[in-house]
């Protein structure tokens, strides 16, 4: 089977493409030109400054800087995140501990189950998609957090007149946004195949590999995705909650 080969002129050639995005932002007004270019220059350096990176790395075969690579790919999930949820408390040491459990518990079932190994060449690739949708789902519930508790102010404050507690009082708001966080993935599963050939499948049958082994690798995927952001919807939610409320138990203003 041929395996795509893209060169350097061909590559360029493709980034003809983006001038289609910039002629519709500057006819239509958007004035999204300058931030559409920023964006496209820094993709481009950040993704080879990543490919030197991750040679480096593959060449080690140490598993210490596969780690140490993993939760740095944490940390900056977890900073991104925590910017969604301004008014969450210590946004950040609660993104990073929900991502990082979501990552490990998930990475430790595919390890366990031999589905993948400890190796940087397939540790990182596959840590890296759980925890970018990981971290998109955090930013959907700190949202949704600070929406809720905004609109249904007199509803939790009803609640806490009557005695109850915080959680019980929060309890509807929380499921929701563990909800917000976790729907994007569901709905992506459902569509599978039918709507759309997700980027890991696609990117295996480019280089070669036979369409039926590169549709296991994407159940793996669909199920360690559905498996972490779960878990990291979950206790993002639990943990930040508590943000919204002062030390004598009051909905504080948003």
């Amino acid at each position: 089977m041929n395996t795509a080969n893209i060169n350097i002129s061909s590559l360029m050639i493709a980034s003809s493409l983006v001038l289609i995005t910039l002629f519709f932002s500057y006819w239509q007004k958007l004035k999204l030109e300058r931030e559409t270019f920023v964006s496209v220059v820094r993709a481009v350096i950040q993704l080879i400054a990543v490919g030197y990176v991750l040679e480096f790395i593959f060449g080690l075969q140490n598993p210490f800087f596969t780690t140490l690579l993993l939760v740095f790919m944490t940390f900056n999930a977890a900073y991104n995140a925590a910017k969604r949820g301004k008014e969450i408390r210590k946004g950040i040491s609660i993104s990073f501990a929900a991502i990082g459990i979501g990552t490990a518990v998930t990475l430790s079932i595919l390890i366990f189950s031999k589905t993948i190994h400890y190796e940087a060449a397939q540790i990182i690739p596959v840590g890296g998609m759980i925890i970018s949708n990981s971290m998109v789902a955090l930013g959907l519930c700190y949202k949704q957090l600070s929406a809720d508790f905004k609109n249904k102010r007199e509803e939790v404050e009803t609640k806490l007149s009557l005695g109850a507690d915080i959680l019980p009082s929060s309890m509807d708001i929380i499921r929701d946004s563990i909800k917000t966080g976790m729907l994007p993935t569901i709905d992506s599963a459902k569509t599978l195949g039918i709507v759309s050939l997700p980027g890991m499948m696609t990117g295996l049958i480019l280089a070669g590999t036979p369409p039926m082994e590169a549709i296991r690798y994407q159940i793996m995927v669909t199920f360690m995705l559905l498996s972490t952001t779960s878990i990291s919807s979950f206790l993002a939610c639990y943990l930040s909650y508590r943000s919204f409320f002062n030390s004598r138990k009051q909905l504080m203003s948003i």
